[in-house]
């Protein structure tokens, strides 16, 4: 098994790579993060421009047709920089969503303006009541004479203030709990009844909590068939455990490079705290919970490639490679994140620093769609279902 990735994406990961060294360090993105916005328009110009917002999109909408590798190879040169532009929202999940959507019209309309940058878009899906059960929707979209109208909170949705348009999930029919009767509508997020409540997130991201009062919406802009919503959101959600996992990495990765370059010029004794035994032995583990999570990402991989050529038979695997990945993130992201700040000692945890921005924003991306006993407990009901 190969697990280089191709000359295609390298040229794409050193891209993107180049792009965090040179122009994203860590004071340009304090600034942004410190802004109105919370987000430069002109770096997410450019990244449409350098072709990063088309990865995953197919060519006959003007994308670069990209795999989920493709992806993958971009989130996790995006996790170094910890970037704070809506890459995740826009491109991972709400142009996942709309690439996997079978309304031609919508996908027609919205994938081009994704790819040039002028479309930011968001996934308003969890309510105050859900934690991390996608499927428990109490916001209604009740049938009228000219369509529908969408009633209720949606809470947490990143990237909510800057984004155009939401893809809102309300339930059509069925109980709050019941995974029929779930559909997904694209909504304009200055349409009249969208009330949005926006905050920062630990990360230095933003949130917010928007309510649908009466929002009028026809039929053409859902997504799928009303009531099968679910359906599309399965088909998307291994692929954006997949990225949210590779952006962890880099975010892992690179604790780990600081953390040791640290120690060589810490002294204590007056010798470098890098000599230290003690310190080698934490730093080893860190380093192999660092190469777990990465094998993991890649056998996560293999199995999307085999679910692509075969879903009857690769899906079931693919599954529990997220979910065991996703469950793997949050246990050692925790132990990088921890062991990174108390090397450091006080200043570690200190916001002149970088390395808590860093491990918040692990913090961040351990609790979005599911923590490790969420994932966990997923993974042990596909693995043990048949005994």
């Amino acid at each position: 098994m190969n697990f280089e990735f191709s000359e295609e994406q390298v040229m794409i990961k050193d891209s993107v790579a180049r792009f965090v060294r040179d122009e994203y360090d860590f004071d340009t993105r304090r600034k942004i993060i410190q802004s109105e916005e919370g987000i430069s328009r002109d770096f997410w110009t450019m990244f449409a421009e350098l072709g990063w917002l088309s990865v995953p999109f197919e060519e006959q909408y003007g994308g670069f047709g990209g795999s989920v590798e493709d992806l993958v190879a971009v989130m996790e040169e995006l996790g170094k920089g910890i970037v704070v532009e809506p890459y995740v929202s826009t491109v991972v999940i709400f142009g996942g969503l709309l690439s996997a959507a079978t309304n031609e019209e919508l996908k027609s309309t919205y994938i081009p303006k994704i790819i040039d940058g002028s479309c930011l878009g968001s996934f308003a899906f969890l309510e105050p009541q859900s934690r991390f059960e996608i499927a428990d929707i109490a916001t209604s979209a009740t049938v009228g004479k000219d369509g529908y109208a969408i009633n209720g909170t949606k809470t947490v949705v990143f990237n909510g203030a800057s984004a155009d348009s939401l893809i809102v999930a309300a339930r059509t029919s069925g109980g709050q709990f019941d995974r029929d009767g779930i559909s997904l509508f694209m909504v304009a997020a200055d349409a009249p009844g969208v009330s949005i409540n926006s905050y920062k997130t630990m990360d230095g991201q933003s949130a917010s909590t928007i309510n649908f009062n009466d929002v009028l919406v026809t039929e053409s802009q859902l997504l799928g068939t009303a009531g099968q919503g679910m359906e599309i959101v399965d088909q998307v959600m291994p692929n954006i455990l997949l990225a949210l996992s590779a952006e962890a990495l880099g975010i892992m990765a690179t604790l780990n490079a600081i953390t040791v370059d640290y120690t060589k010029t810490r002294q204590q004794f007056g010798t470098p705290i890098s000599s230290f035994q003690a310190l080698q032995h934490r730093m080893v583990d860190t380093f192999m919970a660092c190469e777990q999570t990465k094998s993991l990402l890649y056998r996560g991989l293999c199995d999307a490639n085999k679910a692509a050529v075969d879903p009857s038979v690769g899906t079931a695997e693919l599954l529990k490679s997220v979910h065991a990945l996703k469950a793997t993130v949050a246990k050692y992201g925790k132990l990088i994140g921890e062991e990174a700040i108390q090397i450091h000692g006080g200043i570690g945890i200190t916001d002149e620093l970088n390395i808590g921005h860093y491990v918040k924003r692990l913090m961040t991306i351990n609790v979005t769609f599911g923590d490790a006993d969420f994932h966990q407990k997923k993974f042990n009901q596909l693995s043990y279902s048949n005994f």
